[in-house]
């Protein structure tokens, strides 16, 4: 059973920080690029950010470029989001999800992912 646990959300201030982690089980960590994603009530799911199996690779969506931060430690087959300068429009539900390594860089397609955490709240006031 593939099984992919979110945690760390919560309730923060704009201006504060959050690292949400993403403890995967039931597959082969290193064969896979993790994603997140993320929704907001009345929203549509919005791509965050992803990074290649290794690592090496990663992308982010224009909206949080430059204050999140994804990474992954293979050996506990765990990926982070490190969140930081946090606004209101942060405000979302953060899944993790999980797709076999391809090669095409479509990683903000939601189709491409094939496991999807159940999510953590993260909401930011203002």
């Amino acid at each position: 059973q593939v099984q992919l646990v979110e945690s760390g959300g919560g309730l923060v201030q704009a201006g504060d920080s959050l690292r949400l982690s993403c403890v995967v089980s039931g597959l082969k960590f290193d064969r896979y690029d993790m994603g997140w994603f993320r929704q907001a009530p009345g929203k549509e799911r919005e791509f965050v950010a992803a990074i290649s199996w290794s690592g090496i690779t990663t992308f982010y969506a224009d909206s949080v470029k430059g204050r999140f931060t994804i990474s992954r430690v293979n050996a506990n087959s765990t990926a982070f989001v490190q969140m930081r300068r946090l606004k209101p429009e942060d405000t979302a539900v953060y899944r993790c999800a999980a797709r076999t390594t391809m090669t095409t860089r479509n990683y903000d397609h939601a189709y491409e992912y094939q496991y999807w955490g159940q999510g953590t709240q993260v909401t930011v006031s203002s």
